[in-house]
């Protein structure tokens, strides 16, 4: 079983693990409280917070069967070198349950508070509705030839591709009301960070590992932290740059101390079914 070979190497591993799930998991809130605080969800869009659990629910069956099956653990070894390190740590997987539980609970919000005109696309409940047939077709192909780790890479290639798919509908959102009020800036921030330190926690083990194995072994930790940051930029640039709250027009008088304003406005709208 492979072990570190510097001791100065795993702490600095350990830390820039927790250093992410400390950023990440904290990434939640700023939304959760803003939607407390305007007792509203107007802004936030549904498709994301749909896709980004199906995209967290599949990164932990994936993370909590590699970190705690030591048959996963065997086939993954079987797979890439009986002298490889599991490349899932403690804190992906329990980023992974906070992920998951804090998802539930903003849907919890956008199901009590006011939802303005806005419901769940089609197109959203269509590509859930795929992923989670694809899963199922996954696991019963596995059973039969009792391919574990095969069946958990199915759920980290399906978290890749809602990681992909789940930051597109809030950014054309954001470019459609040319605003980004009701989406929260703190939870990009906080993810941003998190995505970096998430990647350069698995640079170290690549280094001290003499290889690189864990960046294809493992590649949705690979693809959630360059994916997250480049989405990331994209809606700094759209907070700070394209739709500022100095940045107003008679055709879009909305900025971050006015949400009292366009609340009115979206309540005018009926009531939408989520």
């Amino acid at each position: 079983m492979a072990s570190w070979n510097s001791a100065h190497l795993e702490v600095l591993y350990n830390v820039l693990g927790w250093l992410a799930f400390v950023s990440w998991s904290i990434s939640f809130y700023p939304q959760v409280i803003l939607n407390f605080r305007r007792k509203s969800v107007v802004g936030l869009n549904f498709d994301f917070v749909l896709l980004n659990l199906t995209k967290h629910s599949s990164y932990l069956i994936y993370n909590a069967s590699l970190f705690f099956s030591s048959t996963v653990q065997r086939q993954y070894r079987e797979k890439f070198g009986l002298d490889e390190m599991i490349p899932v740590a403690a804190n992906d997987v329990a980023f992974s349950v906070h992920a998951v539980l804090l998802t539930v609970f903003t849907l919890a919000q956008i199901v009590i508070y006011d939802r303005g005109n806005q419901r769940v696309s089609k197109t959203a409940a269509a590509i859930v509705s795929v992923a989670w047939l694809s899963a199922a077709v996954c696991v019963f192909v596995a059973i039969p030839k009792h391919s574990w780790f095969w069946l958990v890479s199915c759920f980290n290639t399906i978290q890749v591709v809602m990681t992909v798919i789940k930051y597109i509908p809030q950014a054309v959102l954001n470019f459609r009301r040319k605003s980004t009020v009701g989406f929260s800036i703190g939870n990009i921030l906080l993810d941003f960070f998190g995505g970096i330190t998430n990647y350069f926690q698995m640079v170290v083990q690549s280094i001290d590992q003499n290889s690189w194995i864990n960046f294809y072994g493992n590649i949705g930790k690979t693809m959630i932290s360059l994916v997250s940051v480049l989405f990331d930029i994209l809606f700094m640039v759209q907070h700070y740059i394209l739709y500022p709250a100095s940045k107003r027009t008679p055709d879009n008088p909305i900025s971050l101390g006015e949400e009292a304003s366009e609340l009115t406005e979206e309540r005018k709208s009926p009531r939408a079914d989520v």
